[in-house]
């Protein structure tokens, strides 16, 4: 794999990072295939890919906002995406922030390890690409959520990064895996989970959309085994809004165990 020239703000940004984020511990990785993977977590603001490039096991690549990377994009894509359900008297403000913000998401977001994702036909380069990362060795880290509900840990999953499995499969005749992740910055860990395979004689609506109810309710499993803590979501609602976990004392307690 071709390593990229880095920039040297970016190089500084990220060891101000890794020395001021609070370290995060990777566990379960005895959940990991000897083989690359697509690592598939919840978002958690923006949590989730901070921790990513930190902290992903192995050479890696993370799925990025493509509009975070392109200059005259990332004011629009940054004030709906993260501050437009914020007080309507507030939205000036986070307006020009946006704006402000611009030239540090381009530096940020082309020199980190990142694939660009597009809502548009480029999302074919970003399968071509991610596919290309796989054969080269590299694991990918995708944050699927969307703006609906899924359950109290998580917004539903996109399930069309799915697909990225398929490209794979005709490439190289193997059957890719995808691991579940959650992301508890609340516990300064990340927990993996056990990997679920691609099956390419399946239609692929249907691998969409059992793969992606794995994932999601592997993901919750997780989360709910874990001790009480706030989940950080995918929407930027106010702190005190951030729901609890489900933990495994709060089950047996409500269970009579």
């Amino acid at each position: 794999m071709e390593d990229k020239k880095t920039s040297p703000l970016y190089k500084v940004i990220k060891w101000l990072v890794r020395t001021f984020y609070p370290k995060i511990q990777v566990v379960c990785m005895e959940n990991l295939p000897d083989e690359p993977v697509i690592f598939v977590a919840n978002h958690c603001q923006m949590h989730g890919p901070i921790i990513s490039e930190l902290y992903t096991p192995g050479v890696h690549e993370t799925w990025c906002a493509g509009e975070m990377m392109a200059l005259r994009e990332v004011p629009g894509y940054a004030f709906e995406d993260f501050w437009s359900r914020k007080p309507k008297w507030t939205h000036p403000f986070y307006k020009l922030l946006s704006y402000s913000i611009a030239p540090l998401s381009v530096c940020i977001f082309n020199n980190a390890h990142t694939i660009g994702v597009y809502r548009d036909t480029r999302i074919l380069s970003t399968f071509k690409t991610t596919v290309k990362r796989l054969c080269e060795g590299a694991n990918v880290m995708i944050f699927p959520e969307h703006d609906m509900p899924y359950n109290h840990i998580l917004c539903d999953f996109q399930n069309r990064f799915i697909d990225v499995a398929k490209l794979y499969y005709k490439k190289t005749g193997k059957a890719l895996s995808f691991v579940p992740v959650y992301i508890a910055p609340a516990l300064k860990k990340m927990y993996l989970g056990k990997p679920v395979r691609f099956s390419p004689d399946k239609p692929i609506e249907e691998e969409r959309k059992r793969i992606c109810l794995y994932l999601m309710d592997g993901i919750t499993a997780i989360a709910q085994l874990l001790p009480k803590h706030r989940v950080i979501p995918y929407n930027n609602i106010p702190k005190k809004d951030y729901p609890i976990n489900i933990s495994r004392e709060d089950t047996n307690e409500n269970t009579g165990g």
